[in-house]
């Protein structure tokens, strides 16, 4: 027999949207769920979002308070997607309540906020996940495990890059993500903690890095009003903005391999490209998010002049066989988020997590933390390890 699970999202952005939908679906992909998704309530501060939220798709009731949410005996779990400066707050009231919490990166503005989270819901004994969706994807975890199998040698170096152009207009509305108070650290928690998360995910944890940051576009205008997603504005009073644009990275992990991170949202001409190369003694492996069922393998004994070949991820790659009968019928991004939910409800019918957790983004939050000291001393720092 399948239970029912009452679910509710606080922060009905584009991520919020992008959670229901998972939820939606996610039993269209995963049967064999011992738990189903009711999509219970909703929870937006803008006036009105939540009301159309519930009846576009059918949430029972709708609240701008979060704090409704909390108090809900019906519900069960929570996904947190408001902006990064409520994470803190509604992540340990939610977990304190008793609420199994679905989380987006970066958890707070820093390392502190991510603990304070990770805390409460150990404290709690409920199950907590965090959106680092791009671990997900079948041919990353194709990477990892041919990585870990030793398929291309000992790892020497990796580069990992994030470009993307949805702060690169000048009219970009000067929203939260652009404030300290509220946003936190610019490029580094929305783009740069993907990176810290995939290099994690491939080669083990960063004993130390050394960080370099830059704002290019230093003032924007204010929004007249309510914003979602990444808005424009034109004629408002110009404000600063407060935090990275960009940032590079050379890291050096515990195993001894070197790392180049790289990462910035205002890249002209550059939608979406994320991806990594990671090097070893004998092969290499490319990874391309824009490419997502790709990847790029070179393996054998050749070393000089050996070729790289594609690998078309399929079923038993993964999550593949979940959405897709045959290798190189392509997945999207939201398929991501589906077996994210899928890995956070199995952890809640289980009691053991499955995918990514609040210990993963206390990790990437403490190199972050790291890469704002180097970048204000331009020295090596090492990168504390929480337990």
């Amino acid at each position: 027999m399948v239970d029912t699970l009452g679910v509710a999202v606080v922060g009905f952005g584009w991520m919020g949207r992008v959670h229901t939908q998972a939820y939606a679906r996610v039993t269209h992909h995963y049967p064999q769920l011992a738990l189903r998704p009711e999509l219970v309530a909703v929870a937006e501060a803008v006036p009105g979002r939540a009301e159309e939220a519930a009846r576009q798709f059918g949430f029972a009731s709708a609240t701008r308070d979060w704090r409704e949410v909390a108090a809900d005996p019906r519900v069960k779990a929570v996904s947190i997607t408001a902006p990064n400066f409520l994470h803190r707050e509604i992540g340990v009231a939610m977990a304190e309540a008793g609420k199994h919490i679905w989380i987006e990166k970066p958890v707070g503005l820093d390392h502190e906020d991510a603990r304070a989270v990770a805390d409460a819901v150990a404290g709690a004994g409920v199950q907590g996940a965090v959106g680092f969706n791009y671990r997900n994807a079948p041919a990353v975890e194709a990477a990892r495990d041919l990585i870990a199998s030793g398929g291309i040698g000992a790892v020497t170096h990796v580069r990992i890059r994030l470009f993307s152009d949805y702060a690169a207009h000048p009219e970009g509305a000067l929203t939260w993500r652009y404030e300290r108070e509220r946003g936190g650290s610019g490029v580094l928690g929305d783009l740069a903690s993907h990176g810290v998360d995939l290099a994690r995910f491939l080669l083990g944890d960063i004993a130390s890095l050394t960080a370099d940051t830059a704002v290019f576009l230093p003032e924007r205008a204010r929004p007249a009003g309510a914003t979602a997603g990444h808005s424009r504005a034109t004629g408002g009073e110009l404000g600063p903005v407060e935090n990275e644009d960009y940032v590079s990275c050379l890291l050096r992990f515990a195993s001894g391999a070197r790392g180049v991170l790289e990462a910035c949202r205002v890249s002209v001409g550059e939608q979406n490209n994320y991806g990594f190369e990671v090097h070893g003694t004998k092969g290499a492996v490319f990874w391309d998010f824009r490419r997502m069922n790709e990847l790029g393998v070179s393996r054998g004994t050749s070393y000089q002049d050996q070729p790289v070949s594609t690998l078309y991820v399929g079923p038993g790659h993964g999550e593949f066989g979940a959405f897709q009968p045959g290798a190189a019928n392509a997945m999207g991004y939201d398929d991501l988020k589906v077996v994210e939910a899928y890995r956070f409800l199995r952890s809640v019918a289980e009691g053991v997590p499955h995918g990514a957790t609040l210990a993963d983004a206390v990790r990437s939050a403490a190199a972050l933390d790291a890469m704002v000291r180097s970048a204000g001393s331009g020295a090596w720092v090492t990168v504390d390890a929480p337990a």
